[in-house]
């Protein structure tokens, strides 16, 4: 068994600590101080490739190491905090990426912070050490790549503050990045999160043995401060229906503590876990550094420095990848599909999925089964076999794609609106030249197309586009989708907002096998465009033909071209007369809005 995980595993590694060379007056901070010296503590997985083409670099957490993946004594004794993605045939896969971890500037594992010694004076910084940035963090991080001899990673990830790093990292340096993997990050924090940030600090500064941060040397340490402020800080990291399943109102034996304190202790099993792992962090982080990176954190915000996320995003050119965490009430999922929603604006390649993940913000270290798909989907296919091709479809939708195909313009942008496995987008990029995106609410749809290299956003199309601009693309499809949405009419509307054309196709039900099956049998057909039964169809409006047609007139849509599939040869004949809507299975019309509503 421990053959296994070692085989799984990104190997035995150890930290290493670089130290970069500066200019002779040090390195430049954001608040126009100067740090003398630069120590980075790093890890590196796998190797980089001769065309050094293949690195990428994990931004990390607010109190995470340069440790991320492998171990350094024995594989269940100390694995890397995100072991479970770091390693061969993993999400991100040392078999084919050179993979970068390193500690922040500011922290307490080996990158210069407040312990370390300034060398000005022989003593630890502590207070004394300058105050950090988003900005320096990122740049302290490009300065150990290029140390490295690595100019441009294939990736940049990070989830939490290493998502806001890794936001950082596309938006000021987009030459040095191919891709970016923004997961359960924001643009800023919220009100919510800053309280418990400021508490937190609070409790740190509130301890007497802080002593303005100058306490190392003393024998004494603010762990009590620490204590709570991480207490307070893991309350966010859990959602409220993990903390009810997992403690509820349960209790333990006595409080732990006797005497007066004893009384207003109580023995609830939450109370004892927030002890447990309070008690582990005071043992491994500083109590500077963490007043040092939270208030990095709290005061990075994309909006106020920019005037808006648009403006924010424009100089992007990596692909992105943003990753919201349904449970998570740290980064709301809200705030992920904020950014999403702006670089779409922006005009930027970007996908989006959201993940079912009940641990709350948590999710992304411990509970990756998706998110470990999503992201090796993602990564570009460097040194790896490409993404499959498009599966083989069956005749009647192959005629169909074929209809779609000849109605889209070579070198189009192009939206495709419940896109299911990516086949008509892989189709229209290798016919066509068509750049595109896909929406579909289906996850497993989405890591398909992720992996066929296109980008897709994961959302419900009865909600609304409203993250996409006006007349954004050349053409809006919707492919056997308008017969599931809930409102037709709304979505019609929306799909001629966002795009100058749209394509539409839809199953018949003015068929005449449909209406033989209904006279005849008095029952709903099924077979050829309406392959389900009754009580399990995803069709929830079924319409004909002629229905369209009066739709279309009523709403002020034109019919700019339309291609009437047949199943049958009887249906072939009935069309060729002109009886269209009893003959046709399928139906493929390109629609334009008028400009007038009738």
């Amino acid at each position: 068994m421990k053959r296994d995980r070692e085989d799984a595993s990104a190997g035995k590694t150890a930290t290493q600590l670089a130290r970069i060379p500066l200019p002779a007056e040090g390195l430049r901070l954001s608040g126009g101080e100067f740090l003398p010296e630069l120590v980075v503590a790093y890890e590196t997985y796998g190797s980089l490739s001769a065309e050094r083409d293949n690195a990428v670099f994990i931004c990390p957490t607010l109190t995470s190491d340069a440790h991320a993946a492998g171990y350094h004594t024995a594989p269940e004794a100390d694995p890397g905090w995100w072991d479970a993605m770091i390693g061969p045939d993993k999400g991100i896969d040392t078999n084919h990426y050179f993979v970068v971890c390193a500690n922040i500037l500011g922290g307490c594992k080996g990158t210069s912070g407040p312990a370390s010694l300034d060398p000005r004076t022989g003593n630890p910084y502590g207070a004394a050490f300058p105050l950090i940035t988003m900005d320096d963090i990122v740049d302290v991080h490009r300065l150990l790549l290029r140390h490295l001899g690595i100019d441009r990673v294939a990736a940049v990830i990070g989830g939490s503050l290493g998502g806001m790093q890794a936001l950082n990292w596309a938006i000021r340096y987009p030459d040095s990045v191919g891709r970016c993997v923004c997961i359960a990050a924001a643009a800023n924090l919220s009100a919510q999160a800053l309280a418990f940030d400021i508490v937190g600090r609070g409790a740190i500064m509130s301890d007497p043995n802080w002593r303005e941060g100058n306490y190392y040397g003393t024998g004494d340490t603010p762990a009590d401060g620490l204590s709570l402020a991480r207490q307070i800080g893991h309350i966010t990291y859990l959602s409220p229906e993990m903390m009810r399943r997992k403690f509820g109102r349960e209790r333990h034996g006595e409080p732990d503590e006797s005497g007066a304190r004893a009384a207003f202790r109580s023995n609830f099993q939450i109370e004892r876990y927030l002890k447990y792992q309070s008690e582990k962090f005071v043992d491994r982080f500083d109590a500077n550094s963490y007043l040092y990176i939270t208030r990095a954190m709290d005061e990075s915000d994309l909006v106020e420095r920019y005037g808006s996320l648009e403006a924010a995003f424009a100089p992007v050119q990596a692909k992105m990848l943003i990753v919201a965490l349904s449970a998570d009430w740290l980064f709301p999922p809200e705030q992920s599909r904020e950014l999403a929603n702006a670089l779409l604006r922006a005009g930027k390649r970007v996908s989006y999925c959201l993940l079912h993940a009940p641990h709350g913000h948590d999710a992304f270290l411990v509970d990756i089964e998706h998110l470990s798909d999503v992201i090796r989907a993602f990564l570009p296919w460097v040194n790896r076999p490409p993404a499959p091709e498009a599966l083989p479809l069956p005749r009647d939708r192959q005629e169909v794609f074929e209809a779609i195909t000849s109605m889209v313009q070579p070198g189009s942008r192009v939206l495709d609106l419940g896109c299911g496995g990516g086949d008509l987008l892989t189709l229209l990029a290798r016919r066509r030249n068509a750049v595109g995106i896909g929406v579909d609410i289906d996850i497993d749809n989405v890591l398909r197309v992720t992996d066929l290299g296109h980008d897709v956003f994961q959302g419900d199309i009865d909600a609304g586009l409203a993250m996409i601009p006006d007349n954004a693309y050349d053409c809006a499809i919707l492919s056997e989708t308008l017969q599931v949405v809930r409102q037709p009419r709304a979505v019609l509307a929306e799909l001629l907002r966002v795009a100058r054309e749209g394509i539409v196709t839809f199953p018949n039900f003015g068929n005449w096998v449909n209406r033989l099956s209904l006279f005849f049998r008095g029952r709903m057909p099924q077979g050829g465009a309406l392959p389900f039964a009754w009580y399990e169809t995803p069709n929830i409006h079924l319409f004909t033909l002629k229905d369209f047609q009066d739709l279309c007139r009523m709403d002020g849509i034109e019919i700019l071209e339309l291609t009437c599939t047949s199943d049958c040869g009887l249906c072939r004949f009935l069309n060729a007369i002109g009886l269209r809507n009893a003959g046709t299975s399928r139906v493929v019309a390109r629609v334009a809005r008028t400009r007038t509503k009738r």
